[in-house]
């Protein structure tokens, strides 16, 4: 694990304050969990309570999208970043996890599909489309592989049974 930076931005004219943090985690498991920890910890420091919907939510974003990182993006020796942002208002949360894995690079963002219901995976990205308020796949800035990321709108996701219909 790398140490954090944490950044105030200034925004171009018209655009809103952000405020992010972003870290490194090993691509193991253990380091899929210290990432969705990372996360919900801060979640917690910018107002949004560990028991609360909001967190829960993107903690649970998160959680899927780290998995997804080390069990189909490691690379041995490489590291993944998760990277949290927040508007200054509150309003939309980014969670970004990207890999290193070069091959991975997606011209569009995928639409999950129902698996075998014998199958052990296949349901994550479905979790991260009912419950993020958009979500989608870039080049990773800086080097190779892929960029995961998730916007959650906080306004509709505090309150809790008031959520998106899934894409």
């Amino acid at each position: 694990m790398h140490s954090p930076s944490s950044q105030r931005h200034r925004p171009s004219p018209g655009a809103t304050a952000a405020t992010e943090l972003a870290l490194s985690f090993t691509s193991t498991p253990r380091g899929a969990r210290l990432a969705r920890l990372f996360v919900a910890h801060c979640l917690d420091s910018w107002g949004h309570p560990y028991d609360g919907h909001v967190n829960e939510t993107l903690t649970l974003i998160t959680a899927e999208l780290c998995a997804n990182a080390v069990r189909h993006g490691r690379v041995p020796g490489r590291d993944f970043h998760v990277r949290l942002t927040a508007e200054t208002d509150g309003g939309r949360l980014r969670v970004e996890v990207s890999d290193t894995r070069a091959e991975h690079r997606p011209a569009v963002t995928p639409a999950p599909t129902n698996p075998d219901p014998d199958a052990e995976s296949g349901r994550g990205l479905l979790l991260v489309t009912a419950l993020a308020d958009d979500w989608g796949v870039t080049e990773r800035r800086g080097g190779p592989g892929k960029t995961v990321w998730a916007v959650l709108d906080t306004a509709s996701s505090d309150r809790p049974g008031v959520r998106p219909s899934p894409r």
